[in-house]
């Protein structure tokens, strides 16, 4: 099993050397969000806490993940970077594919791409992409975004999105994995048709091992087999047993905050994350 830092919230001007610090430890990725911006008021509740309520504020420090990933890949030449997630429908996917292709040129297709619909109206609407029909125009982008990077001269002809033949160069010399976000079936069910894994938000053990059964069920009706990722934010399964039970139901890459488990706060000072980081390698990934 993978271990992959997330930096989530972190201040920005240590992303790059956590960054370094997660490859001189054996981290296999770094995890980036996805924020566009804090409106005052949202129009729904935000999905993954239990009062619907945001977990960050309006000062939260947050950057354009595909800004983040050119910066961290600058100083690396190993670990790899995905985003966790980025949301499809603000976003027009022929511009998407542009900054996607670029940042997989640029890291030498060390970039993964997660992607989940936006929970937020305000984030769609502002940014000029609609909320309605979500997943059916996310399907379409998902579609717009594998034919671009594939290169070549290429065309599409969807219900939302369509543009005549055009190439963008230079096209990746490796396929971008995308990842697939969501809890839902809808979201499950798009991760097993056209994605190369699964990537959770926080999520308790016994609904990981529900979804990652599930998942298997429907890869099967699409009858897709090989390699498939699956992304775990587990929040109440630690230490080596936990990362052992993780492992044991499917988890392929466990998502972790290593310098939280040592007392360090998400907003820390640099040098304790990174005591944080060796630490857990030693101690954790060292012993599976």
């Amino acid at each position: 099993m993978k271990f992959t830092v997330g930096v989530a919230l972190s201040p920005l001007d240590q992303l790059p050397e956590l960054a370094r610090t997660a490859e001189e430890c054996g981290y296999s990725s770094i995890a980036l969000p996805d924020s566009l911006f804090f409106s005052e008021e949202v129009s729904a509740s935000y999905p993954y806490t239990a009062d619907g309520s945001r977990f960050w504020h309006e000062e939260t420090p947050w950057v354009d993940p595909f800004v983040a990933a050119a910066a961290m890949g600058a100083v690396t030449s190993r670990i790899r970077f995905y985003t966790q997630v980025l949301k499809l429908n603000p976003r027009n996917p022929v511009l998407l594919a542009r900054q996607i292709g670029s940042v997989a040129v640029m890291t030498g297709n060390r970039f993964g791409l997660g992607v989940g619909l936006g929970w937020s109206p305000e984030e769609s609407q502002w940014c000029g992409g609609h909320f309605d029909h979500r997943g059916a125009r996310a399907d379409e982008a998902i579609d717009v975004i594998k034919l671009i990077l594939g290169g070549g001269m290429v065309s599409y002809a969807g219900k939302y999105y369509e543009f005549g033949k055009l190439r963008m160069s230079p096209a990746p010399s490796e396929p971008v994995p995308v990842y697939v976000g969501g809890h839902t079936e809808a979201a499950l069910r798009r991760a097993a048709r056209v994605g190369d894994g699964w990537t959770s938000a926080m999520i308790k053990f016994d609904d990981l091992r529900d979804v990652i059964g599930r998942l298997g069920t429907l890869r099967a009706e699409f009858d897709r087999t090989g390699p498939f990722e699956i992304q775990a934010v587990c929040v109440d399964r630690f230490g080596l047993d936990g990362y052992r039970r993780q492992a044991e139901i499917g988890v392929t890459d466990a998502i972790v905050v290593p310098w939280v488990f040592y007392g360090v706060g998400l907003d820390g000072p640099l040098q304790a994350k990174k005591d944080g980081m060796k630490r857990f390698a030693d101690e954790i990934m060292g012993q599976l």
